[in-house]
């Protein structure tokens, strides 16, 4: 395949850097990045010398691939025009509002043998990508995911916007269908919920207690894994992951000895991984580890989770 055009739909604190990450790959070109603000389309444009718009509809037929990095709101229509006219769409979580509308972007994405990607990060972490579970299948996961509060992304309860990350990764991780949800959350700097916690029941029986804040005075983002036999820890924030294991030495008598294992991963850059990755499935017509389906999947038990809370 010749060098894939692509675009950027939305270049504000986060589509800026897909921008960067296009221009710097040396197999796409930027074509075009798109921002209802018009200096601040022109602003990006000018550093990568590429074209600046104000209307995504320009571009329909003109690119192979977009990267869509608007409000949640404007997710759907926007995919769903570029789906339908040919284009490969990365959008950024949570895939689109509402199930209706994830199911009909996989419906466009299916139809016009396109790939449909859903920018959840984290998937791309050093850390993550380090782990392997083909021996072992948790049963018990706990996750934490603290942040201070910032206001561009207010638009969204904390389940949508940091909680649905470390959904989608135990959804991934433990693949079962869940059982039962039980959820609790509280208000604390906003009109939505801004701290809350859940209690995802597998059908395979493995539990995952998961907790969101964006009201912390601290940044994590940490993930525990229990195994019959070890125990992971995932630190996403510091891009470490360490394994206990059970050894054949007693530390006490009757009480086998533990044996950690700890691995740093520097200098990773999970958004180039992202776009790389969501470039090769393109030119080897593969699905994307991130799927419409799996992103689908996120934002159903998000959803539901954030029914609970308003309940």
């Amino acid at each position: 395949m010749d060098t894939l055009k692509c675009a950027v739909v939305g270049v504000g604190y986060l589509g800026k850097f897909h921008a960067q990450k296009y221009a710097a790959l040396p197999d796409c070109e930027l074509v075009a990045v798109v921002d209802s603000n018009a200096d601040n389309a022109q602003a990006i444009a000018e550093q990568h010398h590429t074209r600046a718009l104000t209307d995504y509809r320009e571009l329909l037929g003109q690119v192979d691939a977009v990267s869509i990095v608007t409000p949640t709101t404007l997710h759907f229509e926007v995919a769903r025009d570029f789906l339908e006219s040919g284009v490969h769409v990365l959008v950024e979580k949570p895939i689109t509002v509402t199930v209706e509308e994830a199911d009909e972007l996989i419906r466009l994405a299916q139809a016009n043998n396109l790939r449909l990607m859903v920018g959840h990060l984290e998937r791309f972490n050093a850390a993550l990508l380090g782990l392997d579970l083909s021996q072992d299948k948790p049963l018990f996961i706990e996750s934490h995911r603290l942040a201070p509060f910032n206001p561009r992304a207010n638009d969204v309860s904390v389940v949508l916007d940091l909680m649905i990350h470390d959904i989608d990764i135990i959804l991934d991780v433990v693949d079962s269908e869940v059982e039962r949800i039980d959820a609790k959350g509280v208000t604390v700097l906003t009109n939505d919920t801004d701290i809350a916690n859940a209690r995802l029941t597998f059908k395979s029986g493995c539990v995952a207690n998961v907790t969101a804040s964006r009201a912390s005075l601290k940044v994590e983002r940490k993930m525990r894994m229990f195994m019959p036999n070890c125990y992971v820890s995932v630190d996403f924030q510091n891009r470490v992951l360490a394994r206990y294991r059970k050894g054949e030495k007693e530390m006490f008598p009757g009480v086998p000895e533990i044996i950690g294992e700890e691995s740093t991963f520097e200098n990773g850059d999970a958004l180039l991984e992202e776009i790389k990755h969501f470039l090769a499935c393109i030119r080897e017509n593969k699905e994307p580890l991130v799927s419409g389906v799996a992103g689908r999947r996120a934002l159903a038990t998000a959803i539901e989770i954030t029914r609970l809370l308003k309940a």
